[in-house]
């Protein structure tokens, strides 16, 4: 017909298009891929990750030798992060610390999401004073002031858990079980939010008609569909443990001075950035990579998961 478009010599009648056939993963893995900042961040922590987990077996000098003919001495082919003023081999000290933080950190999210994810799911499909009484429970727990909080829980029962279960294990412990108990309130706020918005949708009133459970309404088709935004969370809240636990470590809140975690190295450099800044810059800098790296993947999972950005 004139003014009509010709259909394509090689398509095919009532073939599926490309896009079409594409799953939303996939989809979403697309996106995230010609976002070239969040890619990059992600390769970054990955290499990271595999780093302070095979580091070890690789370079297998003790995180607590002393040498104290070699103390903060600077970056050598001995020591190619240089020492401390023990003589201790930083880049050992700083592999060991790096599973401790990026456990810390990933730990800490996952019990903050699940915290979240449980009372905004249940104040969200609730209705009158259940969803009232948790988001009370939530704009509490936001208002108070979280750093003064944290170093009071910590104070008060580091002594019984390290005694309990021992030093190490006790403090990583109370560090990611107090984190991540201040760290679920955004994703509460989120995730009820998408399920106010998700429960008065045609697929949802469709399977309420056919006689769908609460429950099966919940888990088989809002939650599914609420989960971009919260991975999105996710990510934010690994980098903001990150920081809170070197930021109670550099206080002198976190783990003792032989387990060597990023904040913990920091804070034995404060006295010494004047004779050996190689000692601060090092973990600084890799806490700084560290989490833009996951801001960067925030910002790509962000526009790979939002359906109404075209990318």
């Amino acid at each position: 017909m004139p003014g009509s478009i010709p259909a394509s010599a090689t398509a095919e009648p009532g073939a599926p298009s490309r896009a079409a056939s594409r799953s939303p993963w996939a989809e979403a893995w697309r996106r995230f891929r010609r976002h070239r900042l969040a890619l990059a961040g992600a390769v970054l922590l990955v290499l990271m990750t595999l780093a302070v987990i095979v580091g070890p077996w690789v370079w297998k000098v003790p995180i607590n030798e002393i040498d104290f003919a070699a103390k903060l001495q600077g970056p050598s082919l001995a020591h190619p992060l240089g020492t401390d003023d023990l003589g201790q081999d930083l880049l050992a000290r700083m592999l060991y610390g790096g599973r401790i933080s990026l456990a810390v950190g990933f730990a800490s999210m996952v019990i903050a999401i699940l915290v979240g994810v449980l009372i905004g799911a249940v104040a969200g499909i609730s209705r009158g004073w259940v969803d009232a009484a948790l988001m009370w429970v939530t704009d509490l727990f936001l208002s108070l002031p979280q750093l003064p909080l944290l170093l009071l829980v910590i104070f008060l029962f580091r002594d019984a858990l390290k005694n309990w279960i021992g030093p190490e294990l006790g403090i990583f412990v109370l560090i990611v079980a107090v984190i991540g108990a201040f760290r679920w309130m955004p994703a509460a706020r989120l995730v009820r939010a998408q399920f106010l918005s998700l429960r008065e949708k045609e697929f949802v009133e469709a399977a309420r008609a056919l006689g769908a459970s609460t429950s099966r309404q919940v888990v088989r088709h809002i939650l599914p569909n609420a989960m971009g935004p919260v991975i999105v969370a996710a990510t934010i809240d690994v980098a903001a443990a990150i920081v809170f636990e070197s930021t109670l470590s550099f206080l002198g809140l976190g783990f003792p001075p032989d387990v060597p975690s990023w904040g913990r190295l920091l804070f034995d450099a404060k006295d010494y950035l004047d004779v050996a800044p190689h000692w601060a810059l090092i973990p600084g800098g890799a806490i700084f990579l560290t989490v833009l790296a996951i801001s960067y993947m925030g910002d790509g999972l962000r526009d790979a998961l939002d359906p109404r950005k075209v990318v």
